[in-house]
């Protein structure tokens, strides 16, 4: 590895297991030091087993392994103010902040046998609600060195078109997915404009589906099966069934280096042709 985030910090949510924690590792390679949030609890509205405690200390394992320290705390996106307290001590022991990976995602309500309001809920929450908290919470550290950084958000390719083809496939979680991801790009811009005198630059990417946790399990299969147009806009136009969380990685590399340093306001994809079928 080339060390081109030697001294810096990354802010990464969602690190116990896939992409965020693929991120933590590559950036930890590449250099930086990591603080690392994952809420490590069940969410009602989500079917499949989500991450655990273990997994984040395994997500510590391996930064560590690379001879990077790591600041990794239990903390739910949706408590700005248990944000607020992570970003400070991991700042007050790491001594700066550069880039925010906003990752953390779950895709709620698919695989329930009657999916309820709160899937919608916790969608948005979640995935929109959750990324404004985790910027608001980074920005006091990103601000006070006036050296700039990068913000990078995980979006999907759900946020840039309808993954929602028929009636059949109707579903409290994936609309609220579906609002929560085009809502970010909203955010994204936003953030975009406002913070470029400061030099920070913002960024939304948009994978296809990714090999992890979220949808590699049986109660994403199920529903996948039950619902055979929901199946379909998962179908990708270059031969591959899945991307893996490495690409998304890549991505997130290429935005927040040297590579990116001119580039903000953009809607990256990582969606193997999804968006021009």
């Amino acid at each position: 590895m080339t060390g081109k985030f030697s001294g810096k910090v990354a802010f990464i949510t969602g690190a116990a297991r896939g992409q965020g924690r693929t991120h933590a590792v590559r950036f930890a390679e590449e250099g930086a030091d990591i603080i690392a949030v994952d809420i490590c609890e069940q969410i009602d509205s989500v079917a499949y087993p989500m991450a655990r405690r273990e997994d984040l200390d395994e997500t510590v394992n391996l930064v560590e392994k690379t001879g990077r320290r790591i600041v990794a705390e239990q903390a739910d996106v949706r408590d700005f103010s248990r944000l607020q307290s992570v970003v400070a001590d991991g700042v007050a022991e790491l001594g700066r902040l550069d880039f925010v990976l906003a990752n953390a995602g779950i895709a709620p309500g698919a695989g329930l046998p009657q999916p309820t309001m709160s899937a919608y809920r916790d969608a948005i929450d979640v995935m929109l609600n959750g990324v404004y908290f985790t910027i608001e919470a980074a920005l006091p550290a990103m601000l006070g060195r006036d050296e700039g950084g990068a913000i990078v958000i995980t979006s999907s390719a759900a946020g840039l078109k309808s993954i929602g083809l028929s009636f059949d496939s109707r579903e409290h979680g994936l609309a609220g997915y579906t609002a929560a991801k085009h809502g970010v790009v909203g955010l994204m811009r936003y953030y975009a404009t406002s913070l470029a005198e400061k030099k920070i630059r913002v960024n939304s990417v948009h994978p296809t589906g990714v090999a992890t946790p979220m949808i590699q399990n049986e109660a994403f299969g199920r529903y996948s099966a039950d619902h055979q147009a929901f199946a379909t806009a998962f179908v990708n136009l270059l031969p591959v069934p899945l991307i893996e969380p490495e690409d998304v990685t890549e991505a997130m590399v290429y935005l927040c280096g040297e590579s990116g340093r001119y580039i903000t306001g953009i809607t990256l994809p990582l969606d193997a042709g999804l968006l021009v079928k």
